[in-house]
C-alpha cells in the first residue's frame, strides 16, 4: 500500500503545480501582483517570462493555430512599438499646434480665424510686406481690437495687463486640473519614470487620467509664459501611452518586467518627439533614463523613436517641414582658437548647472517642510504673476522660450530683421547674400545685448522657483535658453573683437579684414548644450540631441568640448543631476548604477534582525497550522517568510512570497475538502501518512522558492549593493553555515547608504 501511494505522488505533484499557476495567474481581486509602492523582483519577473515563453515554444507545435498564436506572441512587441509612436508623435503634434496658438493668444486674436496663430494668420495674408511681415490687418492686438488705438500709453498699459490676465488664466487651469484629477501630472516625471524603470511600482502614475489631464495641462502650463519646457513632460506622456498598450497585451501586463522594456522604448519616443532627434532619444534612454535595457529594447527603442519621429514630421506643427522650432544652418566653419570660449562657455554651464540644482532642492525641500507646501495654487499664481509683469517689458522674455531660443541660434543672413541683427552695413560692399562679412555693431545690437542680459538674470531666478510646482513642468528649454543668452552675448563680444582687433596674434591666422569669421548663433548653440549639460549631467545623448537639433555635423567637437567641460565642473561640486537631486528629495527606492559603494561594512551590520530586536518571522516546514500562517499574515507587512527546518535548528529550506501564500489558503479553503484552521501546512516532499482523525494537511511545496538568493554573514556589503543593483533583488537571505541569520532587503541597502553619507536613513520612506 505504501508503494502505491508513493507511485501516486508525482502525478500528484504535477496536477498540484499546474492548478496553482492557473490560479495565480488569474489573481483574486483584492490581491493584486505587486502592492502599491513596493519593488519588483526581476529574477522572478524574467523566470516567469522564460516559462512563458517555453510553453507558447513547445505548445506551437502542435497545431497550426498555436503556432500562428506563438508568431502573434513574437510580434506584439512590435505592435506595441508602432502604437507607441503613433501616438506620442500626434499627442507631440497637437501639443506644438496647440501651445503656438495659446501662446499667440495673450497677446492678440486672429480676426478671419481665431484658430490661427499669429505666423499662420498673416502667411494668409496678401497685404505683408517683407520688413514688417509680423504686421498685417488680419491680426490685432487686444488694445487695438478693444480701443481701435494700435499705438500710445493706454494701449501698452491694456495690452500689458491682458497679457498677465490671460497668463494667470492659464495657469489656474492649469494647476487646478492638477490638483482635482491627476495630482501625478505635475513636475517634469522623468525622476519618477527613472524610479520606476529600476522596478519600484507607483501606482496610477502611467495611468490614464494622468495621459489625459498631462497633455491638457502641459499646453496651459507652456502657454502661460511661465519658465518651463514641454520635453521632460513629454517623455511622462510617451511612457503613459507605453503603459496604456501594454495592457492589451498579457505578455505584457501580467509581466512588470516586460512592461519595463516597453517603457524604456517609450521613454525614447517620447525625447524622439520633444527634440526631433529619434537618435538622441535612443541614446537619452540608454544614458539617462533605463535601468535595465537588453540589446532587443535598443532595436525596439530605435523603431519606436522612428514611428514617433515619422509621425510628428507628417503633422508638420511648425510649417517648416522640420520637427523643432529652431532648426539651423550655419555657413561658416570653427576656428581651434574658438574652443577658448566654447571651453568658458562649458565652465559657465557646470556652474549654473551647479547653483540651479542646489537652489532648487533648497526651495523644493523649503516647500515640502513648511506651509508653503499646503497652498500649490497660490503658488502656482504667485510665480506666474511674478514672472508676467517681468516678462513683459522685455521682448525677449515676452515671447515663448522656444521661440527665444531659435533666435538666438539664427545666423544673421541679409533678410533677417531681428534686432540682433542690426549691424552697420558698408555701403560699396558687393558679396554673395548668405556670406556677409564681420561688421561693427549698430545701435540695435547694443539695445539688444541689455535687454539680453536683464532676461538671462531673469530666467536664472525664475526658473529656480517654477521648477517643482504642482504643474508639469520641463527643464530642458528653461536651461537651454540661460546657455543660449550667454553665448550669444559672448559670441558678440568675441565677434566684435575680432572685428575691432584682426590684426592680433590670435585672430591674425583666420580672421581677415572682410570676411565672415565669427557665428555668435554658434556661441548660442554651444552654451545651450553646456547649461542643458550641466543640470542633467548628459554627455553622448546631448551631443547627439544638439547636433540633430541644429543639423550642424561639423560643429560636434565644439559641442563635446562644451558638454564634457560642464560635466567636469559641476561633478566637481557634487555628482548628482537634477533628477536624482530629485528622487533623493522624494525618498524614492532608486539604487544609482554610478554611485560608488566605499566602505568595508559586512553583510552582518546590515541584516535585520539587529541585536534588540524581536527574532525573525519564519515559517516551518512541517509544524506550522493554517492558523498560524494566517495570524503571521495578518499580523506582519513583510512581503515574504522564510522556512527553515524547525525553530531549533533554523536551517533554511527555502522562502515563500507573502502573496503565494494568501492566495493559495484562500484557494484551499474554497476548492479543498478538509483543510481547516489546525491543519498543518507541509513544505516538504511528500506529507506523512497521518490517522484518519487529524485534520488533512495542506500541501505547499509548490509555491516554495527552493532557491532564494543567499549571501554569508560576512559578504562584503559592497558586493551585496553590487549583486542588488545587478540582479534587481528584492530581499537576500543571511545565512552562515546553512543556518538562517536574518534578512537584508533593498530598503535596508539604501538605509545603509544613506547612513553612510551621513543622510538621513528614515529619508527612504517607500516600502
Amino acid at each position: 500500500k505504501a508503494d502505491s501511494t508513493r507511485a501516486a505522488t508525482p502525478t500528484e505533484e504535477m496536477n498540484g503545480a499546474g492548478n496553482l499557476m492557473d490560479f495565480l495567474d488569474e489573481p483574486f481581486p483584492d490581491v493584486s501582483t505587486y502592492e502599491d509602492f513596493h519593488t519588483i523582483d526581476w529574477l522572478r519577473e524574467k523566470s516567469r517570462d522564460t516559462d512563458r515563453h517555453r510553453k507558447i515554444t513547445s505548445k506551437s507545435k502542435e497545431s497550426l493555430w498555436e503556432l500562428i498564436k506563438s508568431l502573434l506572441d513574437a510580434w506584439s512587441g512590435w505592435v506595441v512599438m508602432l502604437l507607441i509612436g503613433l501616438l506620442s508623435g500626434t499627442l507631440a503634434g497637437v501639443i506644438d499646434l496647440a501651445v503656438d496658438w495659446m501662446t499667440d493668444l495673450k497677446e492678440g486674436v486672429c480676426l478671419s480665424a481665431f484658430w490661427y496663430s499669429h505666423e499662420q494668420c498673416c502667411w494668409t495674408s496678401n497685404e505683408t510686406t517683407f520688413d514688417d511681415r509680423d504686421k498685417c490687418p488680419q491680426w490685432q492686438k487686444w488694445a487695438e481690437l478693444m480701443t481701435g488705438h494700435a499705438e500710445g500709453a493706454g494701449a501698452y498699459v491694456l495690452n500689458y495687463f491682458l497679457y498677465i490676465l490671460w497668463a494667470l488664466l492659464f495657469s489656474f487651469l492649469a494647476v487646478s486640473l492638477v490638483r482635482v484629477f491627476a495630482p501625478y501630472a505635475c513636475g517634469s516625471g522623468i525622476p519618477e519614470i527613472k524610479t520606476i524603470l529600476s522596478g519600484f511600482i507607483i501606482r496610477g502614475y502611467l495611468g490614464k487620467w494622468t495621459l489625459l489631464i498631462k497633455t491638457v495641462t502641459l499646453v496651459l502650463a507652456v502657454s502661460s509664459g511661465l519658465s518651463l519646457g514641454k520635453e521632460g513632460p513629454l517623455v511622462h506622456v510617451a511612457c503613459c501611452c507605453g503603459n496604456l498598450f501594454c495592457s492589451l497585451f498579457s505578455k505584457y501586463s501580467k509581466n512588470e518586467g516586460k512592461r519595463r522594456e516597453v517603457l524604456s522604448a517609450a521613454a525614447a519616443a517620447g525625447v524622439s518627439v520633444a527634440f526631433g532627434a529619434p537618435i538622441g532619444g535612443v541614446l537619452f534612454s540608454l544614458e539617462e533614463v533605463s535601468y535595465y535595457f537588453p540589446l532587443k529594447t535598443l532595436w525596439r527603442s530605435f523603431f519606436a523613436a522612428l514611428v514617433a519621429a515619422f509621425t510628428l514630421r507628417s503633422i508638420n506643427p511648425f510649417g517648416n517641414s522640420r520637427l523643432v522650432l529652431f532648426y539651423v544652418e550655419y555657413h561658416t566653419p570653427w576656428y581651434m582658437a574658438e574652443l577658448v570660449p566654447f571651453i568658458l562657455l562649458g565652465v559657465f554651464g557646470g556652474l549654473w548647472g551647479t547653483l540651479f540644482i542646489r537652489a532648487n532642492i533648497a526651495w523644493c525641500r523649503r516647500r515640502k517642510t513648511t506651509q508653503l507646501g499646503k497652498y500649490p495654487v497660490l503658488e502656482v499664481i504667485a510665480v506666474t504673476g511674478i514672472t508676467a509683469l517681468l516678462a513683459y517689458p522685455n521682448p525677449y522674455t515676452r515671447r515663448s522660450t522656444s521661440e527665444l531660443i531659435s533666435e538666438l541660434f539664427n545666423d544673421c543672413g541679409a533678410l533677417e530683421s531681428s534686432q540682433l541683427c542690426d549691424y552697420v552695413n558698408n555701403p560699396n560692399m558687393s558679396r554673395p547674400v548668405d556670406d556677409i562679412p564681420d561688421r561693427p555693431a549698430g545701435p540695435g545690437v547694443y539695445n539688444a545685448l541689455w535687454q539680453l542680459t536683464l532676461a538671462l538674470i531673469f530666467k536664472i531666478v525664475i526658473t529656480i522657483f517654477t521648477f517643482g510646482m504642482k504643474i508639469p513642468s520641463g527643464l530642458f528649454i528653461p536651461s537651454m535658453a540661460v546657455g543660449a543668452i550667454a553665448g550669444r552675448i559672448v559670441g558678440i563680444a568675441v565677434e566684435q573683437m575680432a572685428y575691432h582687433h584682426h590684426d592680433w596674434i590670435i585672430f591674425k591666422n583666420w580672421c581677415r579684414p572682410g570676411a565672415d569669421c565669427v557665428t555668435p548663433g554658434l556661441y548660442a548653440m554651444v552654451g545651450a548644450a553646456a547649461c542643458l549639460g550641466g543640470v542633467t549631467r548628459m554627455t553622448v545623448s546631448l551631443v547627439v540631441i544638439m547636433f540633430e537639433l541644429t543639423g550642424g555635423l561639423e560643429y560636434i567637437v565644439p559641442l563635446m568640448a562644451a558638454a564634457v567641460t560642464s560635466k567636469w565642473v559641476a561633478d566637481a561640486f557634487g555628482k548628482e543631476g537634477i533628477y536624482e537631486s530629485h528622487i533623493l528629495l522624494n525618498g524614492y527606492p532608486y539604487l544609482d548604477v554610478r554611485d560608488e559603494f566605499t566602505h568595508r561594512t559586512l553583510a552582518t551590520d546590515v541584516m535585520r534582525p539587529r541585536r534588540n530586536d524581536p527574532p525573525l518571522a519564519v515559517l516551518t516546514q512541517d509544524s506550522t497550522t493554517v492558523e498560524d500562517v494566517e495570524t503571521l499574515i495578518k499580523d506582519t507587512d513583510y512581503n515574504g517568510f522564510p522556512v527553515v527546518v524547525s525553530r531549533e535548528s533554523e536551517r533554511l529550506i527555502g522562502f515563500v512570497q507573502r502573496r503565494d501564500l494568501t492566495l493559495a489558503i484562500k484557494n484551499a479553503r474554497q476548492k479543498q475538502d478538509g483543510v481547516v484552521s489546525s491543519s498543518v501546512v507541509y513544505f516538504t516532499e511528500d506529507a506523512p501518512q497521518l490517522p484518519a482523525s487529524n485534520p488533512q494537511p495542506l500541501k505547499l511545496r509548490r509555491i516554495l522558492n527552493l532557491s532564494p538568493f543567499t549571501v554569508t554573514d560576512h559578504t562584503p556589503m559592497e558586493t551585496v549593493v553590487d549583486i542588488f543593483r545587478k540582479l534587481g533583488l528584492r530581499q537576500c537571505l543571511v545565512t552562515r553555515s546553512g543556518r538562517l541569520l536574518g534578512i537584508i532587503t533593498k530598503k535596508d541597502v539604501l538605509r545603509h547608504m544613506a547612513q553612510m553619507m551621513n543622510q538621513d536613513p528614515e529619508s527612504i520612506m517607500f516600502n
